[in-house]
């Protein structure tokens, strides 16, 4: 099984939500530093927001700060953002070769929802599955152990698509294939990314065509 993570792998998201950190901090005077931006850039949105609140000591509730995010989220994913370079020609080969097929992304799942359907891609995949739902974050192997168990795929036999080099030495840990995708926001991290992944693609069009 072919499993793809969303943002920065399918879609051209991952700037969206430093966009949003900073919209969201701006609004309230509050600076955003390199420590804040290194954990919640990892984190599924429940801990992140947790973080946000006890880090910049906010009255905001976690839920009504993750809907804030997600407001300022929504129109990239329902307007603006492109689909990253091959990808849909990719998926449609897949597809076309009947390979089964999921996503698994720590993208907030209702903004996941958005970009699948905005670009008809929701068919093509047998299983959507968020780590926020699992409530663990992607690089905790545990998370990869329970997504497994979710698609009744053996790791082993699946390859994960994604451009963090972090979700990829994790799910690589776990047993599973990994090919990086080159994204511009890990761009000073892409030797990293290299080291841990069985290939690395600049883009999906080099797949497009390429058998694995």
């Amino acid at each position: 099984m072919y499993i793809f993570d969303l943002d920065g792998t399918i879609v051209d998201t991952n700037g969206v939500w430093h966009e949003v950190d900073l919209e969201f901090l701006s609004r309230r005077g509050l600076p955003h530093t390199a420590e804040y931006q290194r954990v919640v850039e990892r984190s599924i949105a429940p801990i992140a927001a947790q973080f946000t609140k006890e880090y910049y000591r906010l009255p905001d509730a976690p839920e009504d700060i993750m809907a804030e995010w997600d407001a300022l989220a929504e129109r990239h994913y329902r307007e603006l953002a492109p689909l990253k370079p091959g990808a849909g020609e990719f998926l449609r080969q897949c597809r076309a070769e009947g390979m089964p097929m999921a996503v698994f992304t720590a993208c907030r799942p209702a903004m996941c929802r958005l970009a699948l359907e905005r670009f008809g891609l929701r068919d093509f995949f047998d299983a959507v599955v968020c780590a926020e739902e699992i409530g663990l974050e992607k690089r905790n192997p545990e998370c990869f152990v329970e997504l497994g168990r979710r698609l009744g795929a053996p790791l082993g036999e699946c390859t994960l698509f994604d451009d963090s080099p972090d979700n990829c030495a994790t799910a690589a840990k776990a047993g599973m294939n990994t090919v990086g995708v080159y994204d511009a926001y890990y761009a000073a991290r892409q030797d990293e990314l290299k080291a841990v992944c069985r290939r690395y693609v600049r883009s999906l069009e080099e797949l497009v065509g390429c058998p694995l």
